[in-house]
């Protein structure tokens, strides 16, 4: 994990420095970033970047402490559990498009609006979408990011006591929220802390999300960095690679300070558990946090129903809740032309899924033959790709692979997908692995099994569930990667997530949403399989269903 990223890192570094002999750079200065810094947006993109990147983060983890606090071990809860996967698995293209048509000034909300409440006849002149505080960009990243950190935070959960520490403050008669904050939040964060700073480095250098809901004059500095990577005069190369090198010092400077503010929120908390209060308003708590998540995955439900009927819609003025008619021309029109894209989305998508699966279980497999326990520090090899910025060392990555000859085609795309699917698989995975019984190898040990014989004969079987919702993960994962594919692929590999991004620009909706629903149902149906076959396979054992 650390080769590919070091690889890249260093791609960009020279670049950025002069050192690029293929375009004329032989000596090494400092003249891309006197450059950089010249260009009059530099300012205000860089502050956008950091400013979206840590809004998004704590609102997200604020969402998901509430949503733990006020309903954990509620029946509510497990049904918050349920809905994470199918959440988790919209890509951030199609979760952005949604919203995008759902708060836009002619979107959905605006027609249930109008005119019976805000008089309008006609779309109004608000700079809703790609506003230049990027708000609306803001929004976008919650809503995907509140489902990620939530998953990460279950699994934190299930590593510690979670429930005697909190039924103990109970007893002494904190207020569940308070309780909760006290006693588990503590412990909870320190287990979270790598996704959580994932979450903030992909939220301030994210693209595809920023191409469809972020500020254009200028843009984020992430996106200003592709624009320059795809400028016809290829010296726009050393600016390019000079800005991500201040990208990824923007990264790192806002991770330290972010750990900083740690230090000073726990010298906070430690004094207020010191204080014993032990009241809390847990109703607004709980009204509160449940209409954040009621708004986060309302907000992907109905975006994607807001889709499905731009997809199908004929005439559709404003400020008509629906459509005049409805149709199926859009879809026969691209027909032809989408279904290559999906094959080649579904090739790269399933080698890459696979790739990391076989990784993930021979490392965990590894772990069981040699008593091996990874530490906390080893997880940090795990959350690399995810945690340096992608602008940063995938325009490194593609100048290496320039120099090569392997850009451009299917192999470079899977192999840089790899990179980042294989953490999301392992994350997914490790844990139900590792919980497995082991009882039951010691039967199958003590009937003349080996050790591979256990693996494939028992243990594999057993977990058949976790491994398909950790493939689906994956592949759903692969599917809505777009600045590796657009990269590693030169613009030559079509997947819908590069084409659906590109279509942004038109602003055709019918189009868009054909694209769009077609990502989310490509990435959508491997979950479906995990919760078919597992039922199918072993309908006649129910004991083997191993979650």
């Amino acid at each position: 994990m650390v080769g590919p990223v070091v690889a890249g890192v260093l791609g960009t570094l020279a670049p950025a420095f002069g050192y690029l002999p293929a375009l004329g750079g032989d000596n090494f200065g400092l003249a891309a970033f006197r450059m950089l810094f010249e260009w009059p947006g530099v300012f205000r993109a860089s502050v956008l970047s950091v400013t979206t990147g840590v809004a998004a983060t704590v609102l997200s983890l604020l969402v998901v402490v509430l949503i733990c606090a006020s309903w954990s071990g509620t029946r509510a809860f497990q049904i918050i559990e349920r809905m994470l996967s199918p959440l988790l698995s919209i890509p951030h293209a199609a979760a952005a498009f949604g919203l995008a048509f759902l708060i836009a000034p002619s979107g959905w909300i605006s027609r249930a609006t109008s005119p019976w409440l805000t008089g309008w006849e006609r779309p109004p002149d608000i700079l809703i979408l790609q506003d230049p505080f990027g708000l609306s960009l803001i929004a976008g990243l919650v809503v995907k990011e509140v489902p990620f950190l939530l998953l990460m935070t279950l699994a934190a959960l299930n590593q510690i006591r979670t429930a005697q520490a909190r039924d103990t403050a109970l007893a002494l008669g904190y207020a569940p929220v308070t309780a909760w904050i006290k006693t588990v939040f503590p412990r909870v964060y320190a287990q979270i802390r790598l996704p959580v700073f994932a979450v903030l480095a992909f939220s301030m250098t994210v693209v595809d999300v920023s191409l469809i809901l972020g500020p254009t004059t200028p843009p984020t500095l992430a996106v200003q960095i592709l624009k320059w990577m795809n400028d016809p005069d290829l010296n726009m190369r050393f600016l390019a690679s000079a800005a991500a090198v201040w990208q990824l010092g923007l990264v790192i400077g806002t991770l330290i300070l972010w750990r900083l503010a740690e230090r000073l929120m726990a010298g906070l908390g430690r004094n207020w558990v010191i204080s014993g209060g032990r009241g809390g308003a847990t109703g607004l708590f709980r009204g509160v946090s449940l209409g954040a998540a009621a708004l986060s995955a309302g907000a992907i439900f109905f975006g994607l129903l807001g889709l499905s009927v731009w997809s199908f819609a004929g005439f559709w003025s404003f400020p008509d809740l629906l459509p005049a008619a409805f149709s199926t021309k859009t879809w026969m029109r691209h027909m032809m032309n989408l279904w290559p894209i999906v094959t080649e989305t579904l090739v790269i998508a399933c080698a890459a899924t696979m790739v990391a699966l076989v990784l993930t279980l021979a490392c965990l497999e590894a772990e069981e033959r040699h008593g091996l326990r990874p530490s906390t520090k080893a997880l940090w090899l795990l959350y690399v790709p995810l945690i340096v910025p992608q602008i940063a060392f995938l325009t490194g990555l593609q100048t290496l692979a320039i120099f090569t000859g392997i850009d451009g085609n299917r192999i470079a795309v899977i192999v840089v997908h790899v990179i980042f699917v294989l953490p999301y698989v392992f994350l997914s995975l490790a844990d139900p692995f590792r919980n497995w019984d082991a009882r039951y190898g010691h039967v199958a040990r003590a009937l003349g099994a080996g050790c591979d014989g256990v693996l494939w004969r028992v243990r594999l079987p057993m977990l058949l569930r976790p491994i398909l919702i950790a493939s689906a993960v994956g592949f759903a994962v692969s599917i809505g990667q777009f600045l590796p594919t657009l990269l590693a692929g030169a613009g030559r590999v079509q997947t819908l997530t590069t084409e659906a991004v590109a279509l942004a620009s038109g602003g055709d909706r019918r189009v868009i949403s054909v694209y769009a629903l077609s990502q989310t149902a490509l990435a959508l149906l491997p979950f479906a399989l995990a919760l078919l076959l597992p039922a199918i396979v072993w309908r006649n054992r129910r004991g083997l269903r191993h979650a």
